[in-house]
């Protein structure tokens, strides 16, 4: 993905999500939109955190 903050993400026929940050990492289950929408969160948290400061 770009930015490279998430590697893979698949949705399950049960609503649950299997991620992956990298390659080699550990995947990780999403359980319920409550779970995508604080790993959105965190993602959008760290683009911002990494993106210089433009003024």
């Amino acid at each position: 993905m770009r930015q490279q903050f998430l590697h893979t993400a698949v949705r399950v026929p049960n609503g649950q999500w299997l991620i992956q940050h990298t390659p080699d990492g550990d995947v990780r289950v999403l359980a319920g939109p409550a779970d995508v929408v604080e790993l959105a969160a965190a993602i959008q948290h760290r683009i911002r955190s990494t993106r210089p400061e433009i003024r």
